[in-house]
């Protein structure tokens, strides 16, 4: 019982805050998820709780929750592709769960020391490294949008009665007012799209600093074309107890929420800050490619039993 009453005060807290954020009018989703994952007090990303895992208690599994093998596939094409010795550069993790980290799944690294920064901790790297990050820039907010009678409409959150409701706000804004220009000036009716800017904005500051090296980047995404023509209903949703929902007003600071990724501007953005190599692959062939002796010796070395548990697939 008691709980539930925590939840129950818990929920009545962060409801009171998106409540007054709207006081003066609605606002966009992008400053709604923000508050629902980041407030700091009662965000999702901010609450002390086992998010990622296998466990019932969790609400989604990633890729580096499945065990060892996945740190030492990722350590393994780091050094592949590392034009220097790895035991000059750094291993820093963007957006580790808290208490846990890539490395601190393996006994040894061949680094000369590590990082980790957790979501929403300031990003300053410099000098040789190794920049990871599993599953960060879909875990920033985004914008909504709808084509509706002729045109894209942003979409908000108002309170009225106390409940959280979806409303389209009367203009773009800002940052989405300066980038509105990139929409396609028409699109079916009640065509749907997330765009996630945040994410954009995020990549550009990284690639600003003083750091060189390699950088790898593990997430969901869609390029710019499929995003705007195969996608009608969006790709946000929500992540709660192993459960996708698409109610994102539902059980604000309770549930992660989502989208997928827009890979085509993040890729013109590592070319224009001058990397050398840009390459967008699938995790399988990313790993068959830059991993490949490493995956051999990890399966000899299990004698044939696959190390990972079958059942434990990623749902995010």
């Amino acid at each position: 019982m008691l709980l539930l009453s925590s939840m129950k005060q818990e929920l009545q807290n962060i409801n009171a805050i998106l409540a007054d954020a709207c006081k003066s009018g609605p606002i966009s989703y992008c400053d709604f998820i923000e508050i629902a994952l980041y407030q700091p007090e009662y965000g999702y990303y901010k609450a002390a709780k086992n998010r990622v895992g296998r466990s019932a208690d969790s609400d989604f599994y990633t890729a580096e929750s499945l065990g060892s093998v996945f740190a030492e596939l990722v350590v393994a094409a780091s050094e592949e592709l590392l034009g220097f010795d790895a035991a000059g550069a750094r291993f820093v993790e963007i957006a580790a769960e808290p208490e846990t980290s890539l490395l601190s799944q393996l006994s040894t690294h061949p680094f000369k020391d590590s990082a980790v920064l957790r979501l929403g901790d300031p990003i300053d790297i410099k000098g040789p490294v190794v920049i990871f990050a599993n599953e960060w820039l879909d875990a920033l907010p985004f914008h909504r949008l709808l084509f509706k009678d002729g045109k894209w409409q942003e979409r908000g959150v108002s309170v009225s009665d106390g409940a959280l409701r979806e409303v389209l706000l009367p203009e773009f804004t800002e940052p989405l007012a300066s980038e509105s220009h990139r929409l396609p000036r028409s699109a079916p009716e009640g065509y749907q799209f997330d765009w996630p800017l945040a994410a954009e904005h995020a990549l550009s500051a990284l690639l600003k600093q003083d750091w060189h090296g390699i950088l790898l980047l593990f997430d969901y995404g869609k390029p710019w074309e499929e995003l705007l023509q195969n996608c009608p209903a969006g790709t946000a949703r929500t992540y709660h107890k192993h459960k996708t929902g698409t109610d994102l007003l539902q059980n604000p600071g309770h549930a992660d929420i989502t989208c997928d990724i827009c890979w085509t501007p993040l890729q013109q953005t590592c070319e224009a800050a001058g990397l050398d190599t840009v390459r967008l692959e699938s995790q399988e062939a990313f790993f068959v490619q830059r991993a490949a002796k490493a995956a051999e010796a990890i399966v000899c070395e299990s004698a044939g039993q696959f190390r990972i548990n079958s059942n434990a697939m990623p749902s995010n």
